[in-house]
């Protein structure tokens, strides 16, 4: 079955030019990426791959993924001075670019984001008119869209836990829309993302954490709110 367009999907967002690949999305990476880490960034190191690696530059990816990680949207007219934004502020960044990397989406980026002794590694891709997937979290699997709001558990692989976690949501009175399980191996630590129509009440999370076999929950509303 052919995957249906919406209309933001075929004009694309509210945004800074030139391209919505090569501007709104990467901004959207960067803010998706942020929510992962738990604030704005001390530290990072950002990778361009494939069509990014060899146009970042010309078409302003460098300023909207830095534009991202200070939290600027994507209408934000802030995005074409965010290069020198962020000198006046001390950012500590790093660009490389990879130029043939054919394991990778063409419009891809990996950041690695450190804050207060947490590290994250992110890796997100721009599917153009502002849509994107974030695909990789600290080596999981991740596949979201940050269109919708976002939960993400890093969990001992238990049995029964995927179950047990949907009907916690379930008893929130939350629809799940995609859900996805990456594990590292066989009753290794498992990553489970869920993407919900709607958000998750403070004593919802609260009890979710308190579970011994979760080890660190993550959640992201909808980060267009």
């Amino acid at each position: 079955m052919a995957e249906k367009s919406s209309v933001f999907d075929m004009i694309g967002p509210v945004m800074i030019g030139p391209s919505s690949s090569h501007t709104a999305g990467v901004v959207r990476i960067a803010r998706a990426a942020i929510r992962v880490l738990g604030g704005k960034p001390e530290k990072s190191v950002i990778t361009f791959y494939n069509s990014f690696a060899r146009t970042y530059e010309g078409h302003g990816s460098d300023k909207a993924i830095i534009a991202g990680l200070m939290d600027f949207k994507t209408d934000d007219p802030r995005i074409k001075e965010a290069l020198e934004i962020a000198e006046k502020e001390k950012m500590d960044y790093t660009f490389k670019s990879v130029g043939n990397a054919s394991v990778y989406h063409p419009n891809t980026i990996k950041l690695i984001l450190e804050k207060e002794g947490r590290r994250v590694e992110v890796i997100g891709e721009s599917k153009g008119g502002g849509v994107i997937n974030i695909a990789e979290f600290d080596g999981f699997n991740a596949n979201f869209s940050a269109n919708l709001h976002t939960l993400i558990l890093k969990a001992d692989d238990v049995r029964g836990s995927i179950a047990y976690i949907a009907n916690i949501l379930s008893h929130d009175d939350c629809n799940i829309a995609t859900m996805s399980v990456s594990r590292k191996g066989k009753n290794a630590q498992a990553c489970l993302v869920i993407e919900m129509d709607s958000g998750l009440k403070d004593v919802t999370l609260a009890y979710i954490r308190s579970l011994k076999w979760v080890k660190e929950v993550i959640y992201i509303p909808d980060i267009d709110l």
